[in-house]
């Protein structure tokens, strides 16, 4: 047990530690590994409401000066221009130290506190600040200063076994940065900040210039309320313990991290958690760059599950803007991203069950084994596939959605997709009971608006999709809402409207695609029975989203059809190629 002081000083304003002790509690959710599995515990964290606390009249003052070090108290000792501190306790350091060290070395059980009351500290050849051996440290910031750290691009070690300290701030003990004061690190060696075991940053603003990893805690990476600006040659934030199930996550309740990365912004083994905060994250030069195949520049990735539950995210990556080899889950916030890959992309299960997400520019849009819209609104742009839900066994003719191993399930929501490729690609089945799903699809014949392998089948809902007609594909005939597949004799030019009413003149759908098109596939509980008119061109004053209007009046256009709904699947006009009633080979998922 750590020997706590009972007199006891808050220092800097409120303590904010709900995160820091709830996700003691914090699980992976069921069937975010890639193979279904018990759900993984996380590691307890080092978080103690009495780490943020102490007695104000116990703190050994130190004043930095190269060469005249002073020290008024007990627990630290000056050599040169290097302080040690042997002993547990409260240690404040102000002044600057041109070519200097402080070094925390004891074998006591009770807490370290190194108070930055304003201090410059630079080294030539080792970390500025090392707790080489200690049961916890903490850093604190104190309120209203402004402290930097400095290395130097050549460490000396021991010998040549040794490669450690290797991080401007280094830990081999848990460590908690905390405070209302500032603190600069200029890594030039390798990485910034870094602990062995645990790393907790409670508050604080950190500004980080790394070679290497900005912020890195082995077991954990837990953030609370800090403001984080890192500019990293390699990853910005990381936990990487591969060894200790459950360790290697990051969990983040708040703040801001603006955070620009030549690998992965934000990078986890176990998981990546955020509750909230704003996060402006580049990484590998952002989604206009290219990057080797052996390389990783991905804006939020984790092997087994990432999970966002609000913020606000603007991500450009060289690669995968969220990744996760196992689940990704997203449950609010606003995320707007920009891939050269992926925009979203689990090898197992992909969830949207809330948020405002959109999707500027990707090679893919969503990419996962299994896909669930539940809520939430996903608005994308794709050079390739819109969705695509591949298991990446490259699929086949006549593959059963079993064998797949595919699915892709819209239980409500709203999407809209814009593809070069196919709109929605699956290699297994589709279901859909609910939601908005608008697809402007690929104006080449060998790609489809919707291309699936074991059937579409639609119990409720509103889509629209409009394409090419060389691939089209009917949903299936089991579906218990009616749906039309409308093909065109000729291509129409982009931005035509097609508008269908009932014929006692109701409105049923007034849409322009953005691309040329000549086939449309629409479901909506408002087509039922009975018979309608289809028109071409003219115009509405109704208000248009992602093409479909709404309200409003339409006016103008040229009879082009009339057709009969009769039963569950409607058929105007013919199609050209493959695909009519049946599914297709995919090719299985895009770039690895």
């Amino acid at each position: 047990m750590r020997n706590k002081q009972r007199t006891l000083r808050l220092i800097g304003g409120a303590l904010l530690l709900s995160l820091l002790l709830g996700v003691l509690a914090l699980t992976l959710p069921a069937g975010s590994a890639v193979s279904a599995q018990e759900p993984v515990t996380l590691v307890e964290t080092h978080a103690d409401p009495e780490d943020y606390v102490w007695d104000s009249a116990d703190v050994t003052q130190i004043a930095l000066s190269d060469g005249a070090i002073t020290v008024d108290g007990t627990g630290a000792t000056a050599n040169g221009s290097t302080v040690t501190i042997t002993a547990a306790g409260n240690y404040s350091f102000s002044g600057t130290l041109a070519d200097g060290q402080i070094i925390v070395d004891t074998e006591d059980d009770g807490f370290v506190r190194l108070i930055l009351n304003g201090v410059t500290i630079s080294n030539s050849s080792s970390a500025p600040i090392y707790a080489a051996n200690a049961d916890d440290v903490m850093i604190v910031l104190a309120d209203s200063t402004t402290n930097v750290i400095t290395d130097s691009p050549n460490y000396v070690f021991a010998s040549a076994e040794e490669d450690e300290p290797n991080a401007a701030v280094f830990s081999k003990a848990d460590l908690t940065i905390y405070g209302n004061g500032s603190l600069t690190v200029n890594a030039n060696y390798n990485d910034g900040i870094a602990s062995k075991d645990g790393l907790i940053i409670a508050s604080g603003t950190i500004t980080v210039n790394a070679l290497d990893d900005g912020v890195r805690g082995k077991d954990y990476l837990v953030i609370d309320t800090a403001a984080l600006t890192i500019n990293a040659g390699g990853d910005g934030l990381k936990s990487d313990n591969e060894e200790d199930a459950g360790a290697g996550y990051i969990a983040i309740t708040n703040g801001v991290f603006n955070i620009t990365a030549g690998g992965d912004a934000i990078s986890a083994y176990t998981s990546v958690q955020i509750s909230d905060g704003q996060f402006p994250l580049v990484s590998g030069g952002g989604s206009m760059a290219s990057i080797a195949d052996t390389e990783s520049a991905k804006g939020i990735k984790s092997d087994l599950s990432v999970q966002i539950d609000g913020g606000t995210f603007t991500i450009s990556a060289a690669d995968d803007a969220l990744h996760s080899n196992g689940s990704v889950t997203v449950n609010g916030g606003t995320l707007t991203m920009a891939s050269a890959d992926d925009g979203m992309h689990a090898d197992a299960a992909l969830t949207v069950n809330g948020g405002a997400i959109t999707i500027t520019n990707a090679y893919e849009g969503l990419e996962s084994a299994v896909i669930t819209l539940n809520g939430g609104s996903v608005t994308l742009n794709a050079s390739d596939d819109g969705v695509n839900a591949s298991s990446g066994d490259g699929g086949g003719f006549g593959m059963s959605a079993a064998s797949a191993g595919t699915y892709l399930y819209i239980n409500g929501g709203y999407l809209a997709v814009n593809a070069v490729g196919d709109g929605i690609d699956v290699n297994g089945a589709i279901t859909m009971t609910g939601g908005v799903v608008v697809v402007n699809g690929p104006t080449e014949q060998m790609n489809g608006a919707l291309d699936f392998d074991a059937g579409f089948t639609m119990t409720g809902g509103w889509l629209v999709a409009a394409g090419s007609a060389g691939m089209v594909q009917t949903l299936n005939d089991t579906s218990t809402q009616p749906s039309l597949l409308l093909n065109f004799t000729a291509t129409q030019a982009a931005g035509t409207l097609v508008h269908l009413q009932s014929s006692d003149g109701t409105d049923v759908l007034t849409f322009a695609p953005s691309k040329a098109y000549q086939s449309i596939t629409f479901s909506s509980p408002e087509l039922t029975q009975g018979t309608y008119d289809v028109y071409l061109g003219g115009s509405s004053d109704g208000t248009a989203t992602n093409g479909v209007y709404s309200g409003g009046s339409y006016t103008g256009g040229t009879l082009y059809t009339n057709f009969t709904v009769s039963s569950m699947i409607t058929t105007v006009g013919s199609a050209g190629g493959m695909g009519m009633g049946g599914g297709r080979g995919a090719r299985g998922g895009g770039r690895p």
